[in-house]
């Protein structure tokens, strides 16, 4: 039996080309390598958009099965490098993990999911909007699944944001110390930024693995506890309540994670950190930042550098500030107990804050009079136009919403 089909389509609004592939897997694993070996060959002359969907009768990893018997490594293997070979990015699903029930009852009830879509990254860009939802299941054990594009929808992407229940996982401190490196030598401004930039990717990559995406990990484990729920009230006997219970802890966990999740997006721990951080603020300034807001458009907050200072405390210390005796996460702590008061104190309607940077001598500095300045000790032009160019070519973008917005050049200053 053939594995997929395959159809060249035309886009009458866009007056495009794209290729629809449309599978159905075999159920065993040595069948499904000839579906590989299609998808393998389609892939080698594929210039155009190509759109990979269905049923592959496998999933991705164990997060997207729930009962049965344990995954087969080798087969998620075989699948995975296919759909990397072939340069092919899964689009995703909204709300539940799973898309498949096999519908029976007890020690026999198993979830996957094993539809799901794929695009390489022409058809990502002809579609840049595109989303999937899954449908209710009716009259099968596969839920259809429903692709919608919005033309003019723009799709965002989420700035990394560090997340304090991270530092609660065992393995955490290992991520951070093995990524917390750099292996070149430079000024510790750029070492610094090497070692986060590097430190976010690592983190982000983690997270994905130890904890998905909680709100959808909840999505799919409310479906799971609502079947074995009406299995428990149609036969109550002692093992179906302990099932129950064992999806129930699992659906807890998770929805402690969301807890702690919108309490620090909320920032609700302002009003009971706001003194504390004040004590502080001679003692040790890293240690009174809050440790649920971020500190910058970087996503670390005041919870990292706590759990972490052991192996970041030194590369912050030669962060210190230009301005004498002021480091600046004393500044960034000055801002933080500000906001604080007028949180406090002005409670009626909401506040607007307008977040600028420091200023400092070095912000102010003109060009032409540190070119004047050059001249002046002697050096050659030569030599001032190089130091020129570095420190006129400084462009810039405003966060809104966490998102960057314009690019423009800077006219002073020396960064």
């Amino acid at each position: 039996m053939v594995q997929h089909l395959t159809l060249k389509l035309y886009d009458t609004e866009d007056h495009k080309e794209f290729i629809l592939t449309l599978v159905y897997a075999k159920c065993d694993h040595i069948e499904r390598i000839e579906l590989w070996d299609s998808l393998y060959y389609l892939a080698r002359d594929m210039t155009i958009p190509w759109l990979v969907e269905d049923d592959f009768n496998v999933i991705w990893d164990e997060e997207e099965k729930f009962g049965g018997l344990p995954v087969s490594l080798n087969e998620v293997d075989d699948f995975m490098h296919c759909m990397d070979t072939c340069n092919l990015t899964d689009m995703g699903l909204k709300e539940s993990i799973y898309n498949w029930w096999n519908e029976r009852a007890e020690e026999d009830c198993i979830f996957k999911r094993l539809d799901r879509v794929f695009a390489n990254m022409e058809l990502q860009q002809l579609w840049p909007g595109l989303e999937i939802t899954r449908l209710s299941k009716i009259g099968s054990y596969h839920c259809p699944l429903l692709l919608t594009y919005n033309p003019d929808s723009v799709p965002i992407k989420k700035s990394f944001r560090f997340l304090k229940f991270w530092t609660e996982h065992e393995s955490y401190k290992a991520v951070v110390k093995e990524n917390w490196q750099a292996d070149f030598h430079a000024n510790p401004f750029i070492l610094f930024n090497h070692k986060i930039k590097r430190l976010k990717k690592a983190l982000s990559t983690w997270s994905r693995v130890i904890f998905g995406d909680i709100f959808q990990k909840i999505d799919s484990l409310e479906e799971v506890v609502r079947v074995h729920e009406a299995q428990f009230e149609l036969n109550p006997m002692r093992q179906n309540r302990k099932r129950l219970q064992k999806v129930q802890a699992e659906l807890i966990k998770y929805l402690t994670l969301e807890e702690k999740f919108w309490k620090q997006k909320s920032g609700m721990t302002w009003f009971n950190d706001g003194d504390r951080n004040t004590n502080f603020i001679h003692a040790h300034a890293v240690y009174g930042l809050n440790s649920d807001s971020a500190g910058g458009p970087d996503g670390f907050n005041g919870s990292f550098f706590h759990s972490c200072w052991d192996i970041i405390g030194d590369d912050v210390v030669e962060m210190a500030g230009f301005v004498k005796v002021r480091s600046i996460v004393e500044n960034v702590l000055l801002t933080q107990e500000i906001i604080t008061d007028i949180r406090l104190r002005i409670k009626a309607g909401p506040n607007v804050v307008i977040k600028l940077d420091m200023t400092k001598a070095y912000d102010r500095l003109l060009w032409i009079f540190l070119n004047k300045m050059l001249r002046k000790m002697g050096f050659v032009e030569r030599f001032i136009s190089w130091v020129f160019g570095i420190i006129s070519n400084n462009w810039y973008s405003v966060l809104i919403n966490g998102q960057p917005h314009g690019f423009f050049k800077s006219t002073r200053g020396v960064k």
